[in-house]
């Protein structure tokens, strides 16, 4: 009787059955450790058992964050170690994330877990087969994987594919293409292959997991109304809060209201409700499920928190809310695409006095555009929440070829711009694009010393983990070596920055009167001199973004030109990644407030005269200053 037990078969479960009754919940990993139960969140269920069921070959699920996504991705890998035995994939999108995920998500499920004890082997055994990317078990191995490395992508045959958070993923692995394309081509061997596709969305147009859930039939998780049982689709327009009487906001009244007889749910009600949901599906099913959820559905997340989310959101304008949108609510957000009014943004300009730097502005960049007969640089000074001044337009004549144009560039580096407190500043990063005569602009680059220099390279399309990556070393010996001093080349997502400008310039600012009261600027608003003219601003809302379709006929968003010249977007694009290079997105509060304490914000003296001037289109600096400057080594610690 032992050796029949030992040789029968294992018992026929789903996903869902399997992690209810397996699946420890670690004390690390989860904030309710313990027995998993699939009740807790019902809608994950359906994602689980699609997961299962055999007449599905392609899951997708775009969702919102704290729904539990990443723990149905767990409980399938457990599955197929435990019941079913298979080669298995996680794709994560960069090699660190499936370190991470290895480490401290899947690491303590196959700890906690006891049907999992002895078919992965201990982690310290000497036998290779349980490494921290790679994990052997018997008629199967898991391997994790990051998106941006080809080599991991292409190196087996795979019947389980799970790829993770596919809209961070890069836009090529390396020069192999397509990263959730280079990893479906691992399964093509398996008939009864499985992928599974997980996101929140990103950009309409550019999205992966929005585009794989436009070809699945569209499942929605309906809910009944606990008073006249009418099942419904959860939706951020039914939430509803009060106002006290000065009409200020209160998230703490927060509740749902039925779209049907208007009765209010509390959150246990609204909870105990999607208890008894249930996946409906709006398209024919063609061997594609696709599951659509939002942060309504969690049971981990109250409405009161939804809504102070959402106020702060709003509080920080475009940005602040498509992270909301994104995020919370699962959906993809819409870039308005038409180029703002050159002539409004005239109108709109801003007088100060020339060669010096508003109080708002707490630090500087420029970007450099290099063509072939001059190297045009623009001069932004940022504040608090990327609010941001053009503060010089330079024009330097000659182009990579002429070392006087070197020499100018130089002289732009080392020179400072009067801050209204009466401290001066320097340039904190520069960066200047490679894309004509790169090894002119390495060359210089190298010689001005990269504490102070970025050169990029500018890609097309939203990068969907991060705007900029790098540095990557670009310059070697004739052995291929890389050299120890070599250029430092940042690669920037034009696409993201383009549309993050477009976004700002569209921001309604105060009135006088408005300002009069206490009225600030919203986050990101752009601030230009009357000293710029029309052709510069032409230049800066050169372009449109327009959806244009590939050969297989998905929507892909492009930037094109409406005029042939547009240095000055490009120079601003570069200037705003050098100070995302700089930092100026991941600062703490306390650092804005040191950079306002050294620049005196605030003080009631008046500037110094600025002591720059130019000659005969040539950078020159006065031979000593009175005023204090502001190193920029402070923005490269």
């Amino acid at each position: 009787m032992a050796a029949l037990a030992v040789t029968a078969p294992p018992p026929d479960l789903t996903v869902s059955q399997w992690a209810d009754r397996n699946r420890r919940l670690s004390s690390e990993a989860s904030a309710e450790p313990g027995q998993w139960v699939t009740d807790r969140a019902e809608y994950q269920r359906g994602i689980m058992n699609a997961i299962s069921d055999a007449s599905v070959e392609t899951v997708v699920v775009k969702t919102s964050a704290q729904v539990g996504k990443t723990e149905c991705i767990l409980n399938t890998v457990g599955y197929h170690v435990d019941q079913d035995p298979s080669p298995i994939m996680v794709v994560m999108p960069t090699e660190r994330d499936a370190e991470t995920w290895s480490k401290d998500r899947f690491a303590p499920m196959a700890r906690d877990t006891p049907c999992l004890h002895g078919k992965l082997s201990d982690p310290k055994s000497r036998d290779g087969s349980n490494k921290i990317l790679h994990k052997k078990f018997a008629g199967g191995h898991l391997t994790i994987v990051g998106a941006n490395a080809p080599s991991g992508l292409a190196m087996r045959p795979i019947r389980i594919l799970l790829c993770d958070e596919v809209d961070r993923y890069p836009a090529s692995a390396g020069a192999e293409g397509d990263p959730v394309n280079l990893a479906r081509k691992r399964t093509v061997t398996f008939w009864n292959r499985k992928i599974v596709l997980v996101s929140t969305p990103t950009i309409k147009g550019v999205s992966r997991i929005d585009a794989a859930w436009e070809e699945s039939d569209k499942r929605r998780f309906w809910v009944p109304c606990p008073d006249c049982g009418t099942h419904q689709v959860l939706c951020w327009e039914q939430v509803r809060w009060d106002k006290n009487k000065g009409g200020g906001h209160l998230p703490e009244t927060a509740h749902y209201v039925c779209e049907d007889c208007g009765a209010v749910w509390s959150d246990a009600q609204r909870w105990a409700s999607i208890r008894d949901g249930e996946w409906r599906a709006e398209n024919p099913f063609a061997g594609i499920a696709g599951f659509h959820l939002n942060e309504i559905y969690s049971p981990w997340v109250r409405l009161e928190t939804m809504v102070r989310a959402f106020w702060s959101a709003r509080g920080q304008g475009a940005e602040g809310m498509k992270t909301f949108v994104t995020t919370s609510l699962g959906e993809t957000w819409v870039e308005s695409g038409a180029a703002p009014d050159w002539r409004r943004r005239y109108d709109r300009r801003t007088a100060w006095k020339p060669d010096s730097v508003p109080a708002g502005g707490l630090f500087l960049t420029a970007g450099a555009d290099v063509q072939k007969d001059r190297i045009e640089v623009d001069v932004w000074a940022w504040g608090r929440g990327l609010e941001s001044w053009l503060v010089d337009h330079v024009v330097i004549e000659g182009g990579p070829g002429d070392a006087g144009a070197w020499s100018d560039l130089n002289e732009l580096l080392d020179r400072t711009w009067c801050h209204e407190s009466g401290s001066a500043l320097r340039i904190a990063k520069l960066a200047i694009d490679t894309g004509y005569e790169a090894p002119a602009v390495y060359g210089w680059a190298r010689s001005a010393g990269f504490a102070q220099v970025a050169p990029v390279k500018g890609v097309e399309g939203f990068n969907r983990s991060s705007p900029v990556s790098g540095p990557t070393y670009v310059d070697t010996n004739h052995a291929g070596k890389r050299l120890r001093r070599g250029a430092r080349l940042w690669t920037v997502a034009v696409s993201t920055f383009k549309a993050e400008t477009y976004r700002f310039l569209r921001l309604e600012r105060p009135t006088d009167e408005e300002q009069e009261g206490g009225a600030v600027y919203p986050a990101g608003s752009i601030h230009l001199p009357t000293w710029i003219e029309s052709e510069w601003l032409k230049q800066l809302v050169a372009e449109q973004l327009v959806t244009v379709r590939t050969k297989r006929g998905f929507a892909r968003l492009e930037w094109q030109k409406l005029r042939e010249r547009n240095e000055a977007l490009d120079c601003r694009v570069y200037a705003r990644a050098a100070a995302w290079i700089a930092g100026a997105d991941r600062w703490s509060e306390a650092r804005w407030q040191h950079m306002e304490d050294q620049l005196h914000v605030g003080a009631d003296d008046p500037p110094d005269e600025a002591a720059e001037h130019r000659q005969g289109g040539r950078i020159t600096r006065p031979t000593a200053s009175r005023r204090q400057v502001i190193s920029s080594g402070y923005m490269n610690r």
